[in-house]
């Protein structure tokens, strides 16, 4: 793992989300100036805050679910230019979350997240595999497969 000392560290937590069919719940950001593209919930750590309490922060602000999110199943350090336009280097963790039904309340998305957010949808991994516009991480399909028996 090769961080950039160049760019700012963010911190992030981030939700792979799945219904009972074992969709994942994904949001559609519509950037001005950038192709749309789906991620999963999550966001950025708040100073001094664990990744499992921004995970479920995040779980709640983003879906409305009020759930322990488990243990982390991934760490993924990209770079990428923020929806703000910043430059980052990254440091993901990722967790798996299961619920009992594929329905969410997106009441708690900042001003931001409801300008940017403009979908969410649950996706088969075989959509997952194959969508038309860029899914963040591209590995998500495969990432929840090698944990679908845990």
């Amino acid at each position: 793992m090769s961080l950039n000392a160049a760019l700012r560290l963010r911190r992030a937590a981030r939700l792979i989300v799945l219904d009972p069919q074992s969709r994942a719940l994904m949001f559609r950001y519509d950037v001005p100036g950038r192709p749309p593209f789906w991620v999963t919930a999550g966001g950025e750590c708040e100073p001094g805050e664990s990744f499992e309490d921004a995970a479920r922060r995040e779980l709640f602000e983003e879906t409305g679910i009020t759930a322990d999110p488990g243990p982390q199943i991934a760490q993924m350090t990209p770079e990428f230019v923020t929806v703000e336009g910043e430059p980052v280097q990254a440091d993901e963790r990722f967790f798996l979350v299961r619920v009992t039904e594929a329905r969410i309340d997106t009441a708690g998305h900042t001003a931001l997240e409801q300008a940017l957010m403009t979908q969410h949808r649950w996706f088969t991994l075989d959509e997952l595999d194959d969508w038309h516009e860029p899914v963040f991480p591209a590995e998500l399909a495969a990432m929840i497969r090698s944990h679908m028996a845990t």
